[in-house]
């Protein structure tokens, strides 16, 4: 079990620092949809390069963050029934879900996509509007974005496991990478909440 964990670290690890890169894409398609809207309503010029860009940086912070998503443990949740359900319970399920639905559904949208990125990259493949991209990269983002998802999920099963049989902590408490946020806007209630205490005083 100690050389699953530490392939686990290994895989979050990856996973962190791929998350946290990609979350420079997100500034950068910003400056260019500003940029770009700021040409065409100024001076009346517009650059399909630039907007398929746009699409592409997007497509890169959808898929890249997939993995870094699940390791925050921010992915969409329906906890009608298992917030209700112990520790132990709660982990069960996920271990079924990322067996049984997770996995299965990545690993199998992964392998449909290859001969797709292939032909991709083999015909060259180019937008179709005046001076746009080439494909293939857009469309290589799919299998690598997948492929970082399925690694998470097995240290996600592993950590899991781990937990079950007594070898790790319970990987649902990890503090999300929103967690901080979320403090400080409790914070700042709490503050605005004394400062009017103390006017009516």
């Amino acid at each position: 079990m100690s050389l699953l964990l530490r392939i686990a670290r290994l895989i979050d690890w990856i996973n962190e620092r791929v998350g946290r890169s990609v979350m420079w894409l997100v500034l950068i398609a910003v400056v260019i949809s500003a940029g770009n809207a700021l040409a065409r309503k100024l001076f009346n010029m517009s650059s399909n390069a630039l907007l398929e860009i746009q699409w592409y940086l997007f497509a890169a912070i959808f898929m890249l963050a997939a993995g870094y998503t699940f390791l925050r443990n921010e992915h969409v949740r329906i906890d009608i029934l298992t917030s209700r359900l112990s520790p132990r319970g709660q982990n069960i399920v996920d271990v079924i879900g990322i067996l049984l639905f997770m996995l299965p559904m990545a690993v199998l949208i992964l392998w449909l996509s290859l001969p797709i990125v292939m032909t991709s990259i083999q015909s060259g493949e180019v937008s179709q509007n005046y001076g746009g991209l080439i494909r293939w990269p857009v469309k290589l983002l799919l299998p690598l974005g997948l492929s970082l998802l399925v690694l998470q999920a097995f240290s996600e099963l592993i950590k899991r496991i781990a937990f079950l049989t007594g070898h790790g902590p319970n990987p649902l408490l990890r503090k999300s990478a929103g967690a901080g946020t979320e403090e400080l806007v409790a914070a700042i209630k709490a503050n605005s909440g004394k400062a009017e205490q103390e006017r009516e005083q």
